[in-house]
């Protein structure tokens, strides 16, 4: 893939950041954002996901690397990259003394845009702040000063939109009317890339999933595929009477001992052809070992994330 291929918004190659204490918060970053996808960063607090997106948006300077969003580079045509983006950010800074209406104006003036009432109306009915449009800011909660910031992004109709955090300490209520925005917002071509720490909105929402560590991008897929690829499924037969250890006639079978010996966890790979549950099943009986109750279980998108993020990078590769 080039920069210049039509299928891609958003194209990352060789992208470095180091700070002048010497502390290297991005590492060789490649990517490629897809036109109209959902994608979804996630990382460990620390893991370079609010860099990454700041040096995309133009906010923080990249040590080195090349960055395209919507066609445009964004350090040589910064002012016209910077145009097709949206950003909404983790920390709540709105200029609080103005009204709502006039905040989310400003901003589509900022970028050069003509007057539109009947969209930024529309914005601020989506997002449930119509009748506050008149309300200086500063008298808002917390959480209707969120949808501010998801108002004032979207304000000069950018065609790729990150969303940093979004659904940190906003109530129930943001975070359903949020997402259904961003399905709508996808449905009209918008690029959504989101990062967030509530791993089951990924597995949810997103298209492809990327994972950054310690600078370093250690996986991006789709998330389908992802699972396919790294989840596991595990069978849990509850036993009629507890074991103290697994016979050496079951040795071929990933098995481990859990609640107290009362359970029989085998875990086995959702790719393979074949599962072995018959045939651990019929051993099982061969050894006189019974069991009252099994259940099934498959990994989440969460499971999957924590190991690879514990996992060395040369195990992924």
């Amino acid at each position: 893939m080039t920069a210049d291929n039509p299928a891609l918004i958003i194209y990352v190659r060789g992208v470095n950041k180091t700070y002048a204490g010497g502390f290297q918060a991005l590492k060789n970053i490649n990517l490629d954002i897809k036109r109209g996808e959902i994608f979804a960063l996630l990382g460990p607090n620390g893991a370079g996901k609010t860099t990454l997106i700041s040096i995309i948006c133009g906010i923080v300077n990249a040590t080195s690397g090349t960055i395209v969003a919507d066609g445009h580079d964004t350090v040589r045509d910064y002012r016209a990259a910077r145009a097709t983006i949206g950003l909404v950010p983790q920390e709540l800074h709105t200029d609080s003394f103005e009204s709502v209406w006039a905040t989310i104006k400003f901003s589509r003036g900022l970028f050069g845009k003509a007057p539109n009432a009947a969209y930024l109306e529309k914005v601020l009915r989506n997002l449930s702040l119509w009748d506050k449009r008149d309300v200086k800011i500063m008298a808002l909660s917390g959480g209707m000063k969120r949808r501010v910031l998801i108002a004032k992004a979207l304000a000069h109709e950018p065609t790729i939109l990150f969303l940093d955090e979004p659904s940190a300490g906003v109530d129930v209520e943001l975070r359903h009317d949020m997402w259904r925005m961003v399905r709508e917002l996808r449905a009209q071509g918008t690029t959504i890339i989101l990062t967030t720490h509530y791993i089951e909105e990924a597995e949810d929402m997103a298209d492809r999933i990327g994972v950054i560590t310690k600078g370093e991008l250690i996986v991006v897929e789709d998330k389908n595929v992802l699972m396919r690829k790294l989840g596991k499924k595990q069978l849990t037969l509850t036993l009629r009477q507890p074991m103290t250890s697994i016979p050496a006639g079951l040795s071929a079978w990933s098995l481990e001992l859990t609640d107290d010996g009362h359970a029989l966890v085998y875990s086995f790979d959702t790719q393979e052809d074949e599962t072995g549950i018959a045939e651990l099943l019929h051993t099982l009986s061969d050894h006189s070992i019974e069991f009252k109750d099994l259940r099934s279980s498959e990994s989440s998108l969460e499971d999957i994330f924590v190991s690879l993020v514990h996992q060395p990078k040369e195990a992924l590769e």
